[in-house]
């Protein structure tokens, strides 16, 4: 199975987000986290993480980009248990059962997205919506090795 992955090129992750998720975390949208957020008052580096951030599984810090990786069945279940666990510690969920749905559903979503190649990279633009947020993916598929054309050769000097 494949699944979003968080990825970093620089260090801008860090100067953009109030939290920055780690290189290498599993990943989902998020975006359940601005569920309740006030459009009018959103702003700062909190509007930055709802514009364009993906929710690492780990630090649950935002990160700009996500790879296609693929994942297993354990690490799977393992995101869906961080999930439910911080959706109980930070959202009031009563216990993981409870919050186990929600999170299998967020989970199930991220896989989702991961329909392409393994290193596609993945960004997301977040607007408000009439009907709530709307989210748009975006895939950067990895090009192929350039195909280099040789400006000139040398060749032996005639006598």
């Amino acid at each position: 199975m494949r699944f979003p992955k968080t990825i970093r090129f620089d260090a801008s992750d860090a100067k953009v987000f109030d939290h920055a998720a780690a290189p290498d975390e599993w990943a989902v949208s998020g975006a359940f986290a601005f569920s309740n957020a006030d459009p009018e008052t959103l702003s700062g580096k909190a509007r930055q993480a709802f514009a364009n951030g993906f929710l690492g599984t780990g630090s649950f810090g935002r990160s700009t980009f996500v790879s296609v990786a693929e994942i297993d069945e354990t690490e799977y279940q393992a995101v869906i248990d961080a999930l439910a666990d911080h959706f109980v510690a930070q959202y009031g969920a009563p216990d993981r059962a409870a919050a186990r749905p929600a999170a299998e559903a967020e989970a199930a979503f991220a896989a989702s997205l991961c329909d392409k190649p393994a290193n596609t990279l993945l960004s997301v633009s977040r607007e408000f919506g009439e009907d709530g947020i709307v989210e748009r993916f975006h895939a950067i598929e990895r090009r192929p090795e350039p195909v280099h054309t040789k400006i000139w050769e040398i060749v032996e000097d005639e006598e």
